[in-house]
C-alpha cells in the first residue's frame, strides 16, 4: 500500500462494472478524498500511465484488461449546504450511490429528483452523462459542481451553464476534457410540483388512483416501472439503456413515417423529432436474440445483457450488428450510451 493512497496491482474489475465483464486493472486506487486524488495524480510512476476514472461502472463496456491506472471515485458525503426562499441546496460527494442519494433527499422531504430514481451509478457520473428518465434530466436541478483539474492541480466550481449539457452529453464527455468531478450540488425546489409529462409515468400513477401524488409516490411509481422493464444488474449484467434515442429533422421523420407509419417519435422543443431506439431495434427482430454470451433483453430491446461470461468484445460485436441492421432498414445510425474502454 502507498502511504498516501491505497494503490493495488492486477486488480479485478468484474464487481466494479454493472455488465459483470471479467477484466483486471494494471493499477487501481480507491479515492476517498480530493487529497488522495491529488496525491495519486502527482505520483511520477502513475502519471505516466493511461488512466480510467471509474464511478459506479454502470456506463462502461470493458474490452479487456486495462493496461493503466483505474481511479475509483469513492468520495462520500451528503448535506444541506444552504436554503433560500426558492430552493434547498443539497451537496453530495461524487462517490455517493445515485439512487441512495435520491432516496435520502426524499426522506428529508426535498422533492425534485424523484423521476431519476433507481438509475444505477454514482452522483459524480450523473452530470457527465446528463442522466435522464421519465421527463427529467440531471441538468434540470443541478446548481453547481466542484471539479479537480489535473493540469493546474486546482479545484474550482462550475455552474450548470458551464457544464454545456446536451442529450446524454456534457462538457465532461468532450474529447480532451480531463476535469474530474468531486462533488455536486442540486437546487431542489421548495414549491415542488410533480413532473408527470411522461405518459407511462402518468398512467402508472393514475392506475394507482393517485390524482395528486407526492414526491415519494412518484419515486415509487418510477421504481415500479423500471423494475418491470429493466433487469437488475446484480442478477443479469447490463448497463441500462444501451443506445441513445436518435434525433432527426422533422423532414426526415416525415419521410420515415411515409414508409413506416407505426414509427414511434416524439417532437422536441426545437422542432426536431426523437425516435425510440428500442422500437427500431425491436422492429429489426433483435429482442431476445443473442450473439455469444451477449444478448438483447427479452422485455426491453434497448437493453443489452451479459447472459453469463460475456466478454467486452462480444457485447461490442452485438452492439455493432444492431447498429448496422437499424441503419440498413431505417437509414438512422444508433449511438451507444456506454463508453467502450
Amino acid at each position: 500500500m502507498h502511504p498516501q493512497f491505497p494503490l493495488q496491482h492486477n486488480f479485478p474489475l468484474q464487481s466494479l462494472n454493472t455488465f459483470g465483464i471479467a477484466a483486471r486493472a494494471q493499477a487501481y486506487v480507491r479515492l476517498a478524498s480530493v487529497a488522495q486524488l491529488r496525491a495519486a495524480l502527482a505520483d511520477a510512476a502513475l502519471a505516466a500511465m493511461p488512466r480510467l476514472l471509474l464511478g459506479g461502472g454502470s456506463n462502461i463496456v470493458l474490452g479487456g484488461d486495462f493496461a493503466g491506472l483505474v481511479l475509483h471515485m469513492a468520495i462520500a458525503g451528503r448535506e444541506l449546504v444552504d436554503s433560500d426562499a426558492e430552493f434547498h441546496y443539497v451537496r453530495a460527494g461524487a462517490g455517493e450511490n445515485w439512487h441512495e442519494f435520491v432516496q435520502w433527499t426524499l426522506a428529508q422531504g426535498w422533492g425534485g429528483l424523484e423521476n431519476l430514481s433507481l438509475i444505477p451509478g454514482t452522483v459524480g457520473a450523473a452530470p457527465i452523462q446528463n442522466i435522464g428518465a421519465y421527463g427529467a434530466e440531471t441538468k434540470d436541478l443541478l446548481h453547481s459542481l466542484t471539479v479537480f483539474d489535473p493540469a493546474s492541480d486546482t479545484t474550482f466550481s462550475m455552474d450548470a451553464a458551464a457544464c454545456q449539457f446536451g442529450y446524454r452529453d456534457s462538457v465532461f464527455k468532450r474529447p480532451g476534457s480531463q476535469l474530474i468531478i468531486v462533488d455536486v450540488t442540486f437546487a431542489l425546489p421548495r414549491r415542488w410540483q410533480a413532473n408527470l409529462g411522461y405518459a407511462e409515468l402518468a398512467q402508472e400513477l393514475a392506475a394507482q388512483g393517485l390524482a395528486a401524488p407526492g414526491a415519494r409516490q412518484v419515486a415509487e411509481a418510477v421504481i415500479a416501472i423500471r423494475r418491470r422493464k429493466l433487469p437488475d444488474p446484480a442478477v443479469i449484467g447490463n448497463a441500462g439503456s444501451f443506445f441513445k434515442n436518435p434525433v432527426v429533422s422533422a423532414a426526415r421523420c416525415a419521410e420515415l413515417l411515409a414508409a413506416f407509419p407505426a414509427l414511434v417519435h416524439h417532437r422536441q422543443a426545437d422542432g426536431s423529432e426523437k425516435l425510440a431506439a428500442g422500437w427500431l431495434i425491436d422492429q429489426c427482430g433483435w429482442k431476445g436474440r443473442s450473439m455469444g454470451a451477449a444478448g438483447v433483453y427479452p422485455r426491453q430491446a434497448l437493453v443489452l445483457v451479459n447472459n453469463g461470461g460475456a466478454s467486452g468484445a462480444e457485447v461490442m460485436a452485438l452492439a455493432h450488428a444492431i447498429e448496422d441492421d437499424v441503419a440498413a432498414r431505417y437509414g438512422v445510425r444508433l449511438e451507444p450510451e456506454p463508453v467502450f474502454v
